[in-house]
């Protein structure tokens, strides 16, 4: 089994930073203003895909467990992190914060909505936490043979930042087969559009939580977003989720 400090070895935060930085932020802005998602490939690579997933066993770094068919989620389980975050999940939270928070705020801009966020992820932690919202929400992902979720909203509050990313931890087609992340968009008296996000290892998946503006003839409209993913058919899959706003 490989531990936390093997993934620091591969991924620091220091590289973390470096490699958020280098990222083509004016391409996923373009691909999220288009369709509500943006794909990075290659994030992370697959020993520090294995040594997260790894996580999911213990105890001690977890706040709590949610088994999903519990609550008609779906199938499968997953475990919020407690504070203090394990160093990668954390870093990945604050790298990629400043990079989004520019597209977050054009957007409220575009929905009405007079909102900004905060420059640095540390400053909107205490908005949250002013709030009463005060437990962390990152997450571990874990679902086994015929395991699902279904489409939902990660809201957990007043304040909630617009935009959230996934990493899928396991390889398709090795570790799974099927377990596809899907997005749905449901537009004024419209059907819902899918679109279906295909990942590899170490990809990740920067999508709208709750609502995104869409161009009209008349101007910007709100549309509402939902994300899941599809049956797993074979094997087990992981997935790291990063979301910004912290829970009540």
């Amino acid at each position: 089994m490989l531990m936390e400090e093997e993934v620091l070895r591969i991924n620091s935060p220091e590289a973390i930073m470096c490699h958020a930085a280098a990222l083509d932020w004016s391409r996923i802005a373009q691909d999220l203003d288009m369709r509500g998602c943006a794909l990075i490939e290659s994030l992370l690579d697959r020993v520090s895909c294995e040594a997260l997933a790894d996580m999911y066993t213990q105890t001690n770094i977890f706040r709590s467990r949610v088994v999903m068919e519990r609550h008609g989620f779906g199938r499968g389980e997953y475990k919020y992190f407690s504070y203090p975050l394990p160093d990668v999940v954390a870093a990945l939270r604050t790298a990629f914060y400043p990079h989004l928070v520019p597209i977050a705020n054009r957007w409220n801009t575009l929905m009405g909505i007079d909102a900004p966020y905060p420059e640095a992820h540390a400053d909107f932690m205490k908005n949250c936490h002013t709030a009463g919202q005060l437990r962390p929400t990152p997450l571990l992902l874990q679902y086994g043979a015929d395991d699902y979720n279904c489409l939902h909203q990660d809201l957990y509050g007043e304040h909630v930042f617009p935009l959230q990313a996934a990493i899928l931890l396991s390889e398709p087609q090795r570790d799974f087969t099927g377990g596809e992340f899907v997005l749905t968009e449901q537009r004024p008296r419209m059907q819902s559009r899918p679109e279906v996000v295909p990942l590899r290892q170490g990809d990740a998946v920067v999508f709208a939580v709750h609502h995104r503006p869409v161009q009209g003839a008349r101007g910007s409209y709100r549309v509402n977003m939902r994300h899941g993913v599809s049956r797993v058919r074979s094997g087990h899959r992981h997935t790291l989720g990063i979301i910004f706003h912290d829970a009540i």
